[in-house]
């Protein structure tokens, strides 16, 4: 008895591990032509309208200014923010949250932080919920990097 379930023991692995490569086979077919696509259009979406940024950027303006040497608002001067190390500006007080933070402002950064402040840098002091539109993010963020 104990040879019987050996070999079906065997047996089933066998089957097992055949269903599984097939199983993978047909998801990698299906699925990274689909992620492929999906790139694409993430790429294609962070590419912002300037103009349109500028005007969204009003709603930001309400506590962050973007001219070179303006004085900070209730925000940080978000000129050359591109580039600029998170939690660093001269003059103004950075909560502990955002001076930990431990990374430099990218688009893609930008981005995500504009989607949900709080998610990207837990315990900031921004009291912003996000933007939800990747469009409108995507505008705000060609707009910043336009700022040099």
């Amino acid at each position: 008895m104990r040879d019987g379930r050996r070999v079906f023991l065997r047996a089933s692995r066998s089957v097992f591990h055949r269903v599984l490569r097939a199983a993978s086979a047909l998801i990698c077919r299906a699925w990274v032509p689909s992620l492929i696509v999906l790139g694409m259009v993430s790429a294609a979406q962070a590419t912002g309208d300037v103009k349109a940024g500028e005007g969204l950027f009003n709603r930001c303006a309400i506590c962050h200014s973007d001219a070179k040497g303006a004085p900070n608002k209730l925000g940080p001067n978000l000129f050359g923010v591109v580039g600029r190390k998170a939690g660093t500006f001269p003059g103004y007080s950075f909560s502990a949250a955002m001076k930990r933070a431990g990374f430099v402002w990218t688009p893609a950064k930008l981005s995500d932080y504009l989607a949900s402040p709080q998610k990207v840098v837990p315990g900031n002091n921004m009291p912003f919920a996000g933007i939800a539109d990747p469009k409108q993010r995507a505008d705000i963020v060609a707009y910043l990097a336009s700022l040099k």
